[in-house]
C-alpha cells in the first residue's frame, strides 16, 4: 500500500462527542488530545513520516471563555507529556501559528519542547495552534515587505519560493493527504496553500473515537486516487 508521506488532519467533533455521552465539551477535548498520541504512534507504524494536526485556530478565541480556559489549562498539560512522547518515540515536535498570543509560560514550554525534539530522526509531528492560514499568508507578506525595507532581501519579483519560505511550514512539505473528522468538509481556514493538490478525505467519526482503522480506511481512499509523483492525471496532462 502506498502511504502518503504527509497526513493533515482537521480534529474536529469533541465537544458534540462529549455532548453524546452526556458529558461536557471540555471532557472531549481531553479525550481528543489523548487519541492525538494514539494517532502519532499508529501513523508513525504505518510508515508516514509527517503528521500535522489542527489543534486550536486563530477563531477559537471567539468560544465562551470558560471553554478557552480549559483549553489552554488542557494544552499546558498536553505540552508537559509531549516532552515525554517526543523523548520516547524520538518524535520532533513543531508548532506552527501565531504564538505571540499564547501566554509567555506556553511560549516557553514550546519554544523548550522544539528545541528539545529538533534531532529526533522519527515522526516529524507538527501542532497548528492559535493558526488560521489566512493570518498565516498575511504574516508572511508582512515579513516579505519588511525585509524588502531594512534591505535583508533585494526588491525583487516574489516568486512561489520565496513565499513559501515566510510560511510557517517552510521546512515540510505540503500534506499528501487532508483527513476532516466529524463528517464536515470544509477546510476551515487551514493550510489554504499547502493543500493545493492534497487529496481530501472526510471521516464521519468524531475525532475521540477516530481509530487506527479509520486512519487506515483514509489511507485506503488516498491509493484508489490516480495519482503519480503526488499529481493527478488531469494535472499532469497540463
Amino acid at each position: 500500500m502506498n502511504v502518503p508521506n504527509h497526513v493533515a488532519i482537521i480534529l474536529d467533533g469533541n465537544g458534540r462527542w462529549a455532548k453524546s455521552k452526556g458529558m461536557p465539551r471540555n471532557y472531549g477535548h481531553v479525550q481528543g488530545a489523548k487519541n492525538v498520541e494514539i494517532i502519532c504512534e499508529e501513523a508513525y507504524k504505518m510508515g508516514i513520516k509527517y503528521l500535522t494536526v489542527y489543534a486550536f485556530s486563530t477563531e477559537n478565541w471567539n468560544r465562551p471563555d470558560d471553554e478557552v480556559e480549559a483549553l489552554m489549562k488542557l494544552l499546558r498539560n498536553y505540552l508537559k507529556t509531549c516532552v515525554k512522547t517526543a523523548n520516547k518515540n524520538k518524535m520532533r515536535v513543531r508548532i506552527i501559528g501565531d504564538k505571540t498570543r499564547l501566554d509567555q509560560d506556553l511560549q516557553d514550554s514550546i519554544k523548550e519542547l522544539e528545541e528539545m525534539s529538533a534531532k529526533n530522526d522519527g515522526l516529524n509531528f507538527t501542532v497548528a495552534l492559535n493558526y488560521g492560514s489566512q493570518d498565516e499568508m498575511l504574516r508572511a507578506m508582512n515579513s516579505i515587505k519588511n525585509d524588502i525595507a531594512s534591505g535583508k532581501i533585494e526588491n525583487q519579483e516574489i516568486t512561489k519560493e520565496l513565499f513559501e519560505s515566510y510560511l510557517d511550514t517552510a521546512e515540510l512539505p505540503d500534506p499528501d493527504l487532508l483527513i476532516r473528522t466529524s463528517g464536515e468538509e470544509r477546510l476551515s481556514n487551514f493550510l489554504l496553500w499547502q493543500l493545493a493538490y492534497s487529496e481530501f478525505y472526510f471521516a464521519d467519526v468524531h475525532w475521540p473515537d477516530f481509530s487506527k482503522e479509520e486512519l487506515e480506511k483514509a489511507v485506503e481512499a488516498f491509493n484508489s486516487r490516480n495519482r503519480r509523483f503526488g499529481k493527478t492525471d488531469e494535472q499532469l496532462s497540463k
